[in-house]
Order: structure tokens, then sequence, then C-alpha cells
């Protein structure tokens, strides 16, 4: 059976050096998560995906800055990757990075630079 898995990205620098509130950097995943889910709800794969919530799997990846955030946006527009890129305002700062769900053998090969978000 095929894994669906949805890759959420977000900036490790919020936390080790702009010192944000673990909750805050939560957030922003929650917030890059629901926009996806919301933009791509009609996707097959987002429908399949939500069917069975009891077993999604999520892979939450650690981008060491914005730089390295903006430069994944870049590789995932040439390969036709669906995202958002949740830009927390009014500081118009890029937080994280989430993919619509998609069938892991997809996607996985434009997160393989990056490690687990570790707090």
């Amino acid at each position: 059976m095929t894994t669906i898995v949805q890759y959420i990205v977000v900036r490790g620098d919020l936390l080790k050096d702009l010192k944000w509130p673990v909750g805050a950097i939560l957030a922003q995943a929650c917030h890059a998560v629901t926009a996806v889910t919301h933009l791509f709800y009609e996707d097959e794969q987002t429908r399949l995906y939500l069917k069975n919530l009891e077993s999604m799997h999520k892979v939450v990846l650690e981008a060491s800055d914005e730089q390295s955030l903006v430069n994944l946006t870049t590789k995932l527009e040439e390969g036709g990757v669906k995202y958002k890129l949740w830009i927390e305002q009014p500081e118009n700062i890029p937080t994280c990075l989430a993919v619509k769900p998609y069938k892991k053998e997809e996607v996985q090969q434009y997160f393989k630079k990056f490690k687990l978000f570790k707090m």
C-alpha cells in the first residue's frame, strides 16, 4: 500500500536564534497545514489522506533559516509540487511551509536534506 504523507518544514532559527516561544512556532505549522488543506481540499490525494484521520502521516522537518525555506519553495515550484508557504503577519516573515498530502515516493526527494525538527 502506498503511503500518503504530508511534509511540514519549519524554520529552526525562529526557536534557536530569534527566541520565538515554542507555542508560536507550533502555531506557524498549524497555520500552514490548515491553509494547504483548505487550498487543496478537493485534491484526490488530500481527500484520501483525510478519509482515515487516525492514520495520517506527517513529517515535520527543520529548515535552518529563511533562505533555506525560500530555496525549498523554488525547488517545489520547479517540480510542480503544491504547497503553502506561511508568512506571519504583520511581520511579513516566512516561517513554515506545508505541502498538500502526496504519495511519499512523489515528493520525498525534495526533503532529504532536511532533518527532523527538534526543540
